[in-house]
């Protein structure tokens, strides 16, 4: 199996789109949609305050690519990890209460923006991944709607989560990941961004980070 880095030039052409392609066709009743900052804006409860300086778990996360991801194995000096807690689709149900949950809304929006500005980011030297513990074949489905030029990662069995502590939420029967963007850089987590509002900024604060933080 070759190694997750590997393919990123692979994923890249695959996914070759305009900006804001597929987005713009979001059913506007999926409250995963664009324009997800009517969502109540979430609070620093200080969850994340642990993660700055911490390495890498060494755990192996299915992708959306195939394999496995290994992010403590990585080549590349740096990796944008972003964490997300669920992708819905259109027309489907969501959980009960899903929109007055601070955060929540917003993920369909947040992959656009970083599919977007993917090429940006690899500029930048910073290799793009999410995460969520959807499924890896719930995943595919966003993915390949959506033209996301990155891997997706599937914490189902909450590994990364639980090797991190990373801060978590429950909805619809469901363990889901709050919202946060790591930046690693050598293995290590460099910075975090938590809590992370509006979403559809958040691909540019993250471009200004690297901008101003060169390797």
């Amino acid at each position: 199996m070759q190694p997750a880095l590997s393919r990123r030039t692979f994923l890249s052409l695959a996914a070759t789109v305009l900006p804001g392609a597929a987005c713009a066709h979001v059913d506007p009743r999926d409250s995963h949609a664009p324009h997800a900052t009517e969502t109540p804006r979430p609070l620093d409860d200080g969850a994340a305050r642990h993660l700055p300086g911490l390495e890498l778990p060494d755990v192996a996360l299915p992708s959306t690519a195939g394999g496995f991801v290994h992010l403590a194995k990585l080549t590349s000096r740096r990796f944008v990890l972003y964490a997300y807690p669920r992708t819905g689709r259109p027309g489907a149900a969501l959980p009960d209460g899903w929109n007055d949950i601070p955060g929540a809304r917003g993920c369909t929006a947040e992959a656009c923006a970083f599919r977007d500005h993917h090429r940006e980011l690899a500029q930048l030297g910073a290799d793009v991944f999410a995460v969520s513990t959807q499924s890896t074949e719930y995943q595919k489905e966003m993915v390949a709607r959506l033209r996301v030029p990155f891997e997706v990662l599937s914490d189902e069995r909450l590994e990364l989560a639980t090797r991190l502590s990373l801060p978590t939420f429950a909805a619809g029967g469901m363990t889901l990941l709050r919202r946060l963007t790591l930046v690693v850089t050598d293995h290590r987590i460099e910075h975090v961004f938590y809590p992370v509002f509006p979403v559809e900024s958040h691909a540019d604060e993250v471009i200004a980070w690297l901008a101003a933080h060169p390797l």
